[in-house]
């Protein structure tokens, strides 16, 4: 089993130790794996905006905007998951 990590994100971040919690990698896998779920769910929910004939440029903006913010926070997580090197 590997080793708690400390995860300094805001989408789960608390109050104790300035804001960071510890996770383990399953936690964190767990974490990805939910993230990208709603990263597929907020995919289709932009695309059905795109196909209606009265489009809400403000509610697309901000679903890709979350969208994004996902993506990145997945990107972080996965970083996280990869062994430090001692170089």
């Amino acid at each position: 089993m590997a080793a708690p990590r400390w995860l300094c994100d805001d989408t789960r971040a608390s109050s104790k130790a300035g804001g960071c919690v510890t996770e383990n990698e399953s936690e964190m896998r767990a974490r990805i794996a939910e993230m990208h779920a709603e990263h597929q769910a907020l995919e289709i929910a932009i695309h059905a905006l795109q196909e209606a004939p009265a489009q809400d440029m403000f509610a697309m903006r901000r679903l890709k905007k979350r969208k994004l913010v996902l993506k990145d926070s997945i990107a972080r997580l996965r970083s996280r998951l990869i062994p430090d090197l001692n170089a």
